[in-house]
């Protein structure tokens, strides 16, 4: 019954990602922008068929399955780490951010055959590549997963 909190975190970041990316499919044409911050921050509809940063976007459509795999091993791992009770406190709240937002993005790649972005941030001259519910929320996850195990760390030498 205790992880349920977690799988229910993990499922509402895969409903928020999602709605978040029908709303921008359904009143966005490709590449279009909208100016939310001036100078800062616009919504905008752009598909990445790679990983994080459009890593692996050239390997002419192979890099969708490899992705769908291996987002599930590492879920799979997550999940596992969370029952075995590898984590701390922190650690299942961040797995359970990673798997939802991975599922997110596996979701699109199922459906699209790419993931949908859409969250443009940019200063002058410089763009951070656009984004989406799902990356934020495995972001996130992740530097809390590395907080866990720090925490962890210093619990078991400390005992």
């Amino acid at each position: 019954m205790r992880f349920l909190a977690y799988a229910c975190l993990a499922l509402a970041v895969v409903i928020a990602d999602q709605m978040t990316k029908f709303a921008v499919l359904s009143r966005f044409e490709y590449a279009e922008r909208l100016n939310v911050i001036p100078r800062f921050f616009d919504l905008t509809l752009v598909y990445n068929p790679g990983a994080a940063f459009s890593f692996g976007a050239g390997m002419g459509g192979v890099q969708k399955y490899v992705l769908i795999v291996l987002a599930f091993a590492i879920s799979l791992w997550l999940v596992r780490g969370v029952v075995k009770g590898e984590f701390g406190q922190w650690g299942n709240w961040a797995a359970a951010m990673v798997v939802g937002g991975a599922m997110g993005n596996v979701i699109d790649r199922f459906i699209h055959g790419q993931v949908v972005d859409f969250l443009l941030f940019y200063w002058r001259q410089w763009y951070y590549p656009a984004f989406n519910v799902a990356d934020s929320f495995i972001c996130v996850g992740v530097f809390l997963l590395i907080v866990d195990g720090v925490l962890q760390s210093k619990k078991q030498k400390a005992a």
